[in-house]
């Protein structure tokens, strides 16, 4: 089914956005439930996927909206599946090499996106979708995620245990050629990093080609730095 255009009109809770859609002002499901505050502004063009399903209580999901000339991807969950079907298609260098692909993995209380193994080793890889872009550098995350900081210390956990582990920044703002962790925002989150990172949990941080047709990984890694940013006034580790 094709996307319809809309424009964003407001936002009355995460989970959903007030669009005009030819005229007439519908309620589309936010998929994505950090606050977009620099993406979702008055009258910014957004892309809407309809629905089918009589049942459902929003006729419309938000999956694009259009920002500084390029589409963002909106769809958070849909990280995990683009990373994951780049593993397998081989385009993640760093990920290469091992014949059993599995989509989550349950960890004592948590859930791990992806779970590689071979005969050698095991891995696990924690993908983490940005949209939050600063003077060209991704940050994230844009909202506090206590969440997020319980799944790095859950690789710490693992890459103790001599199980190689990965958190996977995807960057989906195409305007993204960099990323740090946004401590303004999260310091316990970036805190927890620099501690994963310092355990030897490796980071890989790729971005996305959006189009309205679909989505693809761009296959070239992308440098980072988990230090504090002297643009925010902060002094860096």
């Amino acid at each position: 089914m094709d996307y319809v255009k809309g424009i964003f009109k407001a936002r009355p809770n995460r989970f959903i956005a007030e669009v005009e859609v030819e005229g007439n002002l519908e309620i589309a499901h936010v998929p994505n439930t950090g606050r977009c505050r620099e993406l979702l502004v008055d009258d910014a063009v957004v892309w809407l996927k309809p629905s089918d399903n009589p049942n459902r209580k929003t006729r419309f999901s938000l999956h694009f909206v259009e920002n500084k000339g390029v589409l963002v991807s909106l769809y958070s969950q849909q990280a995990n599946s683009i990373v994951y079907d780049a593993i397998v298609d081989g385009k993640i260098k760093e990920l290469s090499g091992y014949s059993i692909h599995q989509r989550e993995k349950s960890i004592d209380n948590s859930r791990i996106d992806i779970y590689l193994a071979n005969e050698n080793e095991e891995c696990y890889v924690e993908v983490k979708g940005v949209t939050l872009i600063v003077d060209g550098e991704a940050r994230f995350p844009d909202a506090p995620t206590e969440r997020g900081a319980k799944h790095l210390k859950e690789l710490i956990k693992l890459k103790k245990e001599g199980i190689r582990c990965c958190v996977f920044f995807l960057i989906q703002h195409p305007a993204g050629k960099f990323f740090r962790p946004n401590w303004e925002n999260d310091s316990n989150f970036s805190q927890t990093l620099n501690d994963a990172y310092d355990a030897g949990v490796e980071i890989l941080v790729y971005r996305c080609d959006n189009r309205l047709e679909g989505i693809e990984l761009i296959p070239e890694s992308l440098d980072f730095d988990l230090g504090k940013s002297l643009a925010d006034g902060l002094i860096d580790n």
